[in-house]
């Protein structure tokens, strides 16, 4: 069968770049969060090795990391390299994340590859091998990111395509499988395949569209427009949400944005003058219209006036 040509010297080299890309991704994550050397080494171990052990334990075979020198080395070769290479710079941040990128674009298709032609080879049917190869090329840098303490990117719908190159690569290589063709050449193709999608979804940004459930959770509960002559006898003012307000950026745009991070909206103080318009006179404080007085108030005192006239002391004392 054409896939046996993997299962020697071919896969061992794929598993190792993989492997050394993905410690290159966690050394990264590393030093942009400025963790000491071990912190570094241990990211960059369970970068390169998590979705290894993962497939393993799945599989029910001994973990090869922990047998095979060669796959424990070359996370901490990975960490070295980042963590005394370069000292970056504010102005290098740029290519410091164009660096994380792509080491875990090229990881991410390896692993897609060689995590699926391994399940392949233990007996697993075609659709259980393309979910453990995709398992095994987003688990590490899961780990990775948890163990920062940042939200992994798998979870995230503002990021760009991650999981879908992955599954991309992993079922192209069983499709491969399945019409006996999959061997050294088309798993290298198949690696670059993924690999290369999602170079091309960090560089026009391809993201999966954002749930519709959470732009309009509460419907009913928003903040409806307003009109010019609203009623006088309204009970409350509508609710809004707080994590969205009406910003009315041109006259009858009523839509709702999300108030973003550099976004700062003023809201006027009680006491702030009223807006005026060109042509209005504004009238000095002593000028101004006072209201009138409330009417009972008025009855009340004419009445105690007219007590007192008559002689007779005002009711309530």
């Amino acid at each position: 069968m054409p896939i046996a040509e993997l299962s020697g010297a071919v896969q061992y080299v794929m598993d190792l770049l993989g492997i050394f890309a993905f410690a290159l991704s966690g050394a990264f994550l590393a030093v942009r969060k400025d963790f000491d050397i071990f912190g570094t080494v241990i990211l960059s171990e369970a970068a390169g090795l998590g979705g290894g052990v993962f497939r393993d334990l799945v599989l029910g075979v001994a973990p090869v990391a922990f047998t095979d020198l060669g796959y424990f080395f070359a996370p901490c070769v990975a960490a070295v390299i980042v963590y005394f290479g370069h000292r970056l710079r504010h102005d290098d941040k740029v290519d410091e994340a164009r660096l994380f990128d792509v080491s875990d674009a090229a990881a991410l298709g390896l692993f897609s590859v060689t995590g699926t032609t391994k399940a392949l080879t233990h007996g697993f049917n075609i659709p259980a091998a393309v979910t453990l190869g995709c398992a095994s090329a987003v688990g590490g840098g899961v780990l990775a990111q948890l163990l920062a303490l940042e939200q992994p990117t798998l979870l995230r719908w503002n990021r760009d395509l991650y999981a879908l190159p992955a599954l991309a690569g992993a079922t192209l290589a069983a499709l491969l499988y399945k019409t006996e063709v999959l061997n050294a050449a088309t798993a290298i193709g198949t690696s670059l395949f993924a690999f290369g999608l999602r170079l091309l979804a960090l560089r026009y940004n391809w993201r999966t569209p954002r749930s519709h459930f959470w732009r309009n959770p509460f419907a009913g509960m928003r903040q409806q427009p307003t009109t010019a002559n609203p009623a006088p006898d309204s009970a409350a003012a509508p609710s809004m949400d707080a994590d969205t307000v009406r910003l009315h950026s041109r006259k009858g745009d009523t839509s709702t944005q999300p108030l973003s991070a550099t976004e700062t909206v003023r809201l006027p103080h009680i006491d702030a003058e009223p807006p005026t318009r060109p042509g209005d006179r504004v009238l000095p404080l002593a000028e101004a219209p006072r209201p009138a007085p409330d009417p009972r108030l008025v009855l009340r005192r004419s009445s105690q006036q007219d007590q007192k006239e008559r002689g007779r002391p005002p009711q309530g004392q």
